[in-house]
């Protein structure tokens, strides 16, 4: 039997909480501009799930370069710190709801987006796994 995965949204980084939530992250290097600390409603700070520094300029957020940018992103989303970082995320949608954030403008040519992809391709993967791993029950009674 497959395990529940709970949502995983994103928001922009100045938008309040909001009921559902569940934990919100930021996962954007810098911090948002124009965001007050104290305004500032999250729970974590993962600048270890942000791109690159190299990466971040490249993009620019260019359309034109997100495809580009989804491909080197991902790359660097299977090194090592960064794979242990998306694990905890993976497993912590097992267990609550989570709010992805970040600064952009564009959700769905962000970082954000990216990276929501992957944990929800890793969780699938996962939960396939644990089904067809797990040992059957015999019910059929043996003469």
């Amino acid at each position: 039997m497959l395990e529940p995965s709970h949502k995983i949204a994103i928001k922009r980084a100045y938008e309040p909480p909001a009921r559902g939530d569940g934990v919100r992250i930021l996962v954007d290097r810098l911090w948002p501009r124009g965001l007050r600390k104290e305004a500032a409603h999250f729970d974590q700070w993962r600048k270890d799930l942000s791109p690159s520094t190299e990466l971040r300029q490249f993009y620019g957020h260019r359309p034109e370069r997100f495809a580009e940018f989804k491909k080197r992103y991902r790359a660097e989303l299977r090194h090592k710190e960064a794979a242990a970082a998306v694990s905890e995320l993976v497993d912590l949608t097992r267990r609550r709801a989570v709010t992805l954030l970040t600064a952009s403008r564009d959700l769905s040519h962000s970082e954000a987006a990216v990276l929501t992809t992957q944990i929800r391709a890793i969780a699938k993967r996962r939960a396939g796994a644990r089904t067809t791993s797990a040992p059957r029950s015999s019910s059929t009674k043996t003469k």
